[in-house]
């Protein structure tokens, strides 16, 4: 059986998980022979915690009624033998749904309640909030408990239409599109804003997140779906239905908020089961079928090989029921194997590629300390050697040698503070364009802008022109990383001439990816910021709101770049700390050598005997540390096997842990 997302996903955890290990063994080895230093440990530390923080995010974004509940059980929760997620028909999920695994917290469900939109506050900022939730435990033993739980997710209430209006349910400007209203004049709106379970299903421990999207009024209504969630997320699954083709509001979404290069997409024709007419052979459904997906194609203006069409419902059965025929004629695996085949891949390579550079950056630093060991060690042989025979006071003289080279060597210090002085201004200069203080600047000046505008219509143009000036910043704190680079290898080649240090500079901080990090933001953005969305800027709480999560998100990518070029510079001066401490332990070490052959004759012979086998062990660690690099590289560069085992329909396996005592959880997964 061909295999499937799943066992692809548990492959490629394994590979990883892998990875973690063979990375651990090097910072054991590095550490227990006392070869890591600050930079080195900092930076090990890093990787670490990357890969194993690592989330593979999936979006199913879908109008009402499209199968996409039925459809995230079918991939990810067949094996607990029953729907996890309610999906029945009509109205199902009525708020956004996260789900992810946070083995510090106990199975729960948290909800936001709707109500919180009128704050002001970011996803981003309530999900540091606790208290603004209501938390659910969950008894992942007892399906029926579970899913009777989950239906939290399905509740909605009746409001007026001016609180409908102000929690963003209502728009004036688009009558057809709102909500129909009761006997009472009322709106139904849902319960929650946006809800987090954290369910320790196998895949969801391995860094899977899903991200389950309730249809074009919630994604409208809450910018942060939009401008971050969905953006973030690595896949992006868009459900139709068969029968219905693409709809009004299904290209609404499509064109507003998913039509952009930089999103892995995937379209699903669900319900092909309902397609089926007893009166029409196999071969005319098939026909019916392809041509339904050949015209969702043409309107949306993706290749045909981009939309899968199936039968969520077929395929939860099938899998439920062990019945490999079923599954094969639901079409499911089809869209498995395209989220495996396109999405994992290019997952590894990017973890791959982080490894790579990190495991050189640190053998490279590691060979650099042991060879500068060897050279002095090196030097005090060529020394000793030259004194075998010699009298006490030939001894005496080199003695002297010794104390003048110290003293000579000392005079650096004076050189070295003043370089450091330099350093930190410099530093100081590049980094005060990336504060947070300097954000908050440039974010006012663009709210200004926009309230200029008469109804906020001027927000794209103020929008540009913030991102216009906030790149203008990431280029000048570029500059200034590369000046530093600069003055600080013309210092270090003085200092390796005249005082016989050996530093060497890495290559210098990019802040590319930062750059086109905010380039992806503002696409998104300009998209979003339309007329519409302009209008509703001008209603002071959702313009705050808009506010608070652009900061934040942009506070993330100045942030980064600002501690990228901090952790560089960092790296630059513990080089010469670390040389600074070696080099003056060398001295000490033949003054000391020097003054127990001065006082016993058979301390030479010793003392030589000594550095030999200090060197040899020095040259065991360059071989170890080359072997113990050069295999994790070689393995982050081998292909995960898929576990898949003959004909196994994919199905999923699943040992749930059991966690009695509720307690309030905040998954902290999702990015702010």
């Amino acid at each position: 059986m061909t295999s499937t997302f799943a066992s692809n996903f548990d492959a490629l955890s394994g590979w990883r998980s892998t990875l973690s290990r063979r990375l651990a063994e090097l910072a054991h080895y590095l550490g227990e022979h006392e070869l890591a230093d600050g930079p080195i440990n900092e930076a090990l530390n890093n990787l670490t915690h990357r890969l194993a923080a690592e989330k593979l995010v999936v979006a199913f974004v879908a109008e009402f009624s499209r199968g996409k509940s039925e459809l995230i059980n079918a991939i990810f929760f067949a094996d607990a033998g029953k729907r996890v997620l309610p999906a029945t028909p009509g109205r199902t999920t009525m708020c956004p749904v996260e789900l992810a695994y946070d083995p510090e917290e106990p199975p729960t469900l948290s909800l936001l309640p709707i109500e919180t939109r009128l704050e002001g506050l970011s996803l981003g900022e309530l999900r540091t909030q606790p208290r603004a939730w209501t938390h659910l435990a969950l008894n992942v033993k007892e399906p029926d408990e579970l899913s009777q739980a989950l239906t939290q997710v399905m509740r909605t209430r009746w409001v007026s239409q001016d609180e409908a209006r102000t929690l963003g349910f209502w728009d004036d400007e688009h009558p057809s599109e709102n909500p129909p209203l009761d006997d009472q004049g009322r709106v139904e709106v849902p319960m929650w804003r946006h809800a987090l379970i954290n369910y320790p299903h196998h895949l969801l421990k391995q860094g899977l997140v899903v991200l389950d999207t309730p249809g074009l009024n919630a994604i409208g209504a809450e910018p942060e779906l939009t401008l971050s969630l969905l953006p973030t997320a690595h896949a992006t699954v868009f459900i139709l239905g068969a029968d219905t083709g693409v709809t009004k509001s299904d290209m609404a979404i499509w064109r507003d908020h998913l039509d952009t290069n930089h999103l892995a997409r995937f379209v699903v024709l669900n319900k092909i089961d309902a397609l089926v007419d007893p009166l029409a052979t196999a071969a005319q459904v098939r026909a019916q079928i392809e041509s339904q997906r050949q015209a969702t194609a043409r309107t949306l203006d993706i290749p045909a090989e981009r939309v899968f069409p199936l039968s969520a419902r077929q395929a939860l059965a099938a899998r439920v029921a062990r019945d490999t025929e079923a599954l094969a004629a639901s079409r499911l695996i089809e869209l498995e194997e395209a989220l495996s085949t396109e999405l994992l891949p290019q997952r590894r390579q990017v973890m791959q590629q982080v490894v790579s550079d990190a495991v050189t950056q640190v053998q490279n630093h590691v060979l650099r300390r042991l060879g500068d060991s060897r050279r002095q060690l090196a030097e005090q042989m060529l020394e000793l050697r030259g004194i075998r025979g010699k009298s006490s006071a030939k001894v005496r003289l080199m003695l002297k040698r010794v104390e003048e080279e110290t003293a000579e060597f000392e005079t650096c210090t004076s050189r070295l503070q003043a370089l450091r002085v330099v350093h930190s201004r410099m530093l100081k200069d590049t980094l005060i364009g990336l504060s947070s203080d300097r954000l908050r600047e440039e974010v006012a000046q663009m709210q200004s802008e926009m309230s200029a505008s008469l109804l906020n219509l001027g927000a794209k143009k103020a929008f540009m022109g913030l991102c216009k000036r906030l790149r203008a910043l990431l280029d000048s704190a570029q500059a200034g990383g590369n000046e530093i680079r600069d003055m600080l290898g013309a210092s270090f080649a003085k200092l390796n001439a005249e005082f016989g240090f050996a530093l060497s500079l890495q290559k210098g901080p990019d802040l590319e990816r930062y750059t086109r990090e905010l380039e992806l933001i503002e696409r998104n953005y300009v998209q979003y910021l339309g007329l519409t969305q302009a209008l509703r800027l001008s209603q002071p709480k959702f313009m705050e709101q808009f506010r608070r999560m652009l900061v934040s998100k942009l506070r993330v990518v100045f942030e980064n770049a600002s501690g990228e070029i901090e952790l560089w510079s960092k790296g630059a001066s513990a080089q010469v700390d670390s040389q600074l401490r070696e080099r003056r332990r060398g001295f000490r070490r033949r003054r000391e050598a020097l003054e127990r052959i001065q006082n016993a004759a058979g301390e030479l012979e010793q003392r030589i005997a000594e550095i030999e086998s200090q060197d040899q062990r020095l040259h065991q660690f360059i071989a170890r540390v080359g072997e113990l690099a050069s295999g994790l590289r070689e393995f982050s560069e081998s292909q995960p096997m898929p576990l898949d085992e003959p004909g196994d329909p994919g199905l999923l396996h699943l040992d749930l842990p059991v966690s009695e005592e509720p307690a309030p959880v905040l998954l902290r997964h999702a990015q702010a």
